[in-house]
Order: C-alpha cells, then sequence, then structure tokens
C-alpha cells in the first residue's frame, strides 16, 4: 500500500506540475521567455572586453544585433550585480532602463517595426562574481600559474553567461554568430571561442579577436588568461581536416603533448557514434585553466591535471575508467549532445548530461569493445541518488536530479539493450545529431524523435525514468519450473521487457504490473544486469 501511495503522488505531481520547491520573481525573470524577451531574435554579439587580472576587474560593451519578430518598446538584457550597465544605446541616443534583479529593461525609442534589424550597446564594468567552486559555482575564476604570473577564466552553466557579459540570458534564443574581443596584460593571451582572427598589442595590453561563425550558447562563450602556449594537429575526419588546438600553461607543454593523444581517438569514437563534429568552420580546441573543465563550445577547457579517470578517479569502480581522461571524453561529448543539441529550458539538462555520460561507455565499447562499455555504465550505477526525478521544473532556471548523468547514462544504455540492434542505435544517435543540427530542443522533441525512430512507444518507459524517481522493480518468485513475475513501483503502463539467462540460455520475459507466469525449464536463473531495475525475490 505505501508503495501505491508514493507512486500516486508522483503521477500527480508529473500530471500537474506542482512542485514542492517555491520561486521567485527573479527565478521567473531569468528562467521564462518573458514578454520583453520573446519579440526579438538575438542574431549577432559583438563583445569586447578589458580584462585586468590584477584588480580582478572588467569594463567592455557589447553590441547586440536582433531582428525584430513583433512591434515592442521594451527590451530585456541581462547583467548580474555587482556588474553595473554604465550606458545603453541605440542609433547612439542614450536610453533609460529600469532594472528587476539582474534583468534590465531597455525603453526604446526608436520604432521597432517587424523584419527589421537593429543594435543596441550596452557598456558595463565592475567586479564580477568569483566562481567559489567552478564550473559548479559559476563566474571568473582567479588564479596564478607556478611562476605566479595570472591565470583567470570564466564558467556560467546554470547561473548565467550574464554573470559576466550583458546578454539575452535565456537558453531558447542561441545567436547565430559572434566576435569576443579580449585585452589582456601584454605578457597574457586570451583564448576563447571559434578561431583567432586578430591580435594587435598596446602599450602594456595585447588585443586577442577571436570569431565564432556558427549558433553559440551563451554559457558557451569563454574566457581563458594565462602564460598560454600553444601546439595543434589536424584531424581528418568525416567532413575532412578539422583543425585541432591545444592551449597549456608554458610549464606543461610536454604532459599535454602526450595525454592530449587522446583527443584524436575522442573524435574518432564519437564522430562514429554520433556523426561528423558539429563545428568544423570554427575548429576544436582544448585549453588549459584553473579549474576542472567544462564544454565551451570549439573552447573547451581542462584542468583534469594530465592524469586518466576524474582526477585521477574511477567513477565506475569497474577499472575502465582509468583507460581514458574523463574531461577530454565527456567535455568533448557535449560538443554533440550541449552545444549540437542544446535544451531550451534547464529543467531539460537530461539532454545534456545524460547522453554524454553515456558517450563515456560508447567511447569504451568503440576502442575497448561492448563488455568494457557495459561494465563500466553498470558500475556508475553506485552513484545514483533517486533522489528526485531527472526533469526540473520549467520556467524558473531550475535543473532536476544530479541523476541526469548516471541513471540518465543507465536509461539510454538500457533502451540499447531494447533495440537489440546496434546498428539502428547508432542511427538513433548520429539521427538526433542531424535532425536537431545546431538547435535548441525540449525533451518531447527527443522523445518523439527515439520514438518513431525506432517505431517503439516510449513514453512509459521515459515517464518512469525521467520524471519520477523510482527504479522499476520486478518481483518475482521461482517455484520448480514456473516463474511468477511482476513490475511495481512504475507508472501507468511501464511493460518494459527484460532478458535473463537459464542455465546460461537467453530468454525474453514481458512483465507489467500484473502478475504473469512463465515455465523456465533449469537451475539457475540470472537477469541481464543490462537493464536497469532491481530485482527482489519474493
Amino acid at each position: 500500500m505505501k508503495r501505491k501511495i508514493v507512486l500516486s503522488l508522483m503521477l500527480l505531481g508529473i500530471m500537474t506540475g506542482v512542485s514542492a520547491q517555491m520561486f521567485t520573481q527573479l527565478d521567473t525573470l531569468r528562467g521564462s521567455i518573458t514578454p520583453e524577451r520573446e519579440w526579438w531574435d538575438v542574431s549577432y554579439y559583438d563583445l569586447n572586453l578589458n580584462v585586468d587580472p590584477e584588480a580582478e576587474y572588467i569594463s567592455g560593451f557589447n553590441r547586440i544585433r536582433y531582428k525584430v519578430l513583433k512591434e515592442a518598446d521594451v527590451i530585456q538584457i541581462d547583467l548580474q550585480q555587482p556588474l553595473r550597465i554604465d550606458e545603453v544605446t541605440q542609433d547612439n541616443q542614450p536610453l533609460e532602463f529600469t532594472s528587476i534583479g539582474p534583468a534590465h529593461f531597455i525603453k526604446l525609442k526608436k520604432k521597432q517595426s517587424k523584419g527589421d534589424y537593429n543594435e543596441l550597446k550596452v557598456v558595463y564594468s565592475g567586479e564580477p562574481r568569483k566562481a567559489v567552486r567552478a564550473p559548479w559555482d559559476g563566474g571568473f575564476s582567479w588564479s596564478r600559474d607556478n611562476n605566479n604570473l595570472p591565470f583567470a577564466a570564466t564558467s556560467c552553466q546554470g547561473l548565467g553567461a550574464s554573470v559576466w557579459w550583458p546578454n539575452k540570458d535565456h537558453m531558447y534564443d542561441e545567436v547565430d554568430s559572434m566576435r569576443i574581443s579580449v585585452d589582456v596584460p601584454k605578457n597574457l593571451m586570451n583564448v576563447s571561442n571559434g578561431r583567432l582572427i586578430d591580435t594587435s598589442e598596446g602599450d602594456t595590453t595585447k588585443n586577442f579577436t577571436w570569431f565564432v561563425s556558427n549558433p553559440i550558447n551563451n554559457y558557451c562563450v569563454n574566457v581563458n588568461i594565462g602564460d598560454y602556449v600553444h601546439f595543434g594537429e589536424k584531424y581528418e575526419g568525416e567532413k575532412g581536416p578539422l583543425d585541432v588546438d591545444y592551449y597549456v600553461l608554458r610549464d606543461n607543454l610536454d604532459k599535454a603533448k602526450e595525454q592530449f593523444k587522446q583527443t584524436s581517438m575522442m573524435l574518432e569514437a564519437f564522430e562514429h557514434w554520433f556523426g561528423p563534429y558539429p563545428f568544423y568552420e570554427d575548429s576544436f580546441k582544448l585549453v588549459e585553466v584553473p579549474y576542472l573543465g567544462m564544454e565551451h563550445q570549439s573552447s573547451v577547457t581542462y584542468g583534469n591535471k594530465y592524469q586518466n579517470g576524474y582526477l585521477g578517479r574511477d567513477l565506475s569502480g569497474s577499472g575502465w575508467g582509468l583507460k581514458f581522461d574523463f574531461i577530454i571524453i565527456h567535455e568533448g561529448g557535449h560538443e554533440w549532445f550541449a552545444n549540437n543539441i542544446t535544451y531550451k529550458d534547464i529543467a531539460d539538462m537530461w539532454i545534456h548530461e545524460a547522453f554524454t555520460a553515456y558517450s563515456e561507455n560508447l567511447y569504451l565499447d568503440y576502442h575497448y569493445g561492448t563488455k568494457a562499455s557495459a561494465e563500466y555504465v553498470i558500475g556508475t550505477r553506485k552513484n545514483i541518488r533517486n533522489d528526485r526525478p531527472i526533469i526540473g521544473p520549467y520556467n524558473v532556471n531550475k535543473s532536476g536530479s544530479g541523476d541526469m548523468y548516471y541513471k540518465g547514462a543507465n536509461m539510454l544504455h538500457t533502451l540499447r539493450q531494447l533495440l537489440e540492434d546496434d546498428k539502428l542505435w547508432r542511427a538513433v544517435l548520429r539521427g538526433l545529431n542531424e535532425e536537431f543540427y545546431h538547435q535548441t530542443v525540449t525533451t518531447e522533441q527527443i522523445e518523439n524523435y527515439i520514438s518513431k525512430k525506432t517505431k517503439k512507444d516510449l513514453s512509459a518507459f521515459f515517464n518512469q525514468y525521467l520524471r519520477t524517481a523510482m527504479i522499476p522493480i520486478l518481483e518475482y518468485k521461482k517455484e520448480g519450473d514456473t516463474l511468477r513475475y511482476r513490475y511495481v513501483d512504475i507508472v501507468q503502463d511501464f511493460d518494459m521487457p527484460i532478458r535473463l539467462f537459464v542455465d546460461g540460455k537467453e530468454q525474453w520475459i514481458y512483465p507489467n504490473a500484473e502478475w504473469k507466469t512463465e515455465k523456465l525449464k533449469g537451475a539457475t536463473l540470472v537477469f541481464d544486469e543490462n537493464f536497469y531495475v532491481e530485482t527482489e525475490q519474493i
């Protein structure tokens, strides 16, 4: 009875969207498509920034070019305190604005006619928020290298790019292209997204200008400042030669040249499983930073200390996690799931993290075989908490459970078993990256695509693993040659088949919420661990 009550309450939350959490006006302004956001489509950012690492101070401006979708006279631009907007202009005319927390509502003088392209210039300055525990806590990371030179970088997923530069800070609207121009002290270098198109020197500073030609989400834009040295290679990929560049601290060059050999192995495995690298025009870079790492598009950051595993640890306990550098493989996988296919609302963050956590065992599958990949992903189950659903509440900038990583990966691994067709499974993964190429998406779009491609109704499957914190429990009782079984702790219509082995011989059963009976002749009964369910003999 207790299980039924818990399930009923969970399903009530699914159907009504009820959440026990309380959200504020600021949560809504940050996480929803407000009226002051919906009327315009951002097309180009021209970000100009001066960074003073000694003072931990930044100043600059962003030119925001946009297309008018419908007439309006107030536009929302986001910038988080303690940074301040010093001036906003359009066509050189100063504009007034009011602010509610990080949301700044600018009153426009010029008529905004549908179809027009207009531009704002937002000038700003201040001491940006310091990241306490990057990349989970966003902002600027200020540090020093072994030679006591400044070493700094940005990271801002979840918290929002407006923590360090003014923009339309919502995931649904990606800018089509952008220019990133950064002035740093003369003895340092800045590395950002895309390709380096220009450098110039002043009396005490040096400018580095980068250009991103593909759509990019705000949180993927980054600034990385240090005493960098550069080396690179060309990877012969599915779309031809891909420029691969590495920027590392001077003292780490030899270690990087050895450790970063895994980059081409990553690209080879993921182009096989997911399709061509999505940003050939902008190249691929690994950039050393003073924190663990992050998936910044075409400028993936690295801080795993030149060792395999996750800071030297195997997250699975299987041994296979020490066969690869976690940051190179995981953050590299995000180029497909996060940067190519991007969630519209952070509630659907599982689209990034489940597929990318799953990419770790697909990397192992490609280079070490299916058995290795299965042992790895099954081993990560010990990290699953089942504390709350993977999908979070919408329109308030709130993600779901951290189980989106390991539980999400095991959900996808389970789905692979159900298909019994790796050729089809690979076609699904590659198809997602083709169908939603350079797009922002919802969970519903991903679910519908996979169901259509596999010709299976996966509604209950996704409801179970994404929208509840329950793991299906297969209750069973074997008496002689008879097996009785059923699922409990499941959503309505959940009837996932499962593979088992009777005296080593493969067999499938088809449980649902009702008791079923099966004739099984054999002494030993083993349920396939590749299915993410719990079994309970009664």
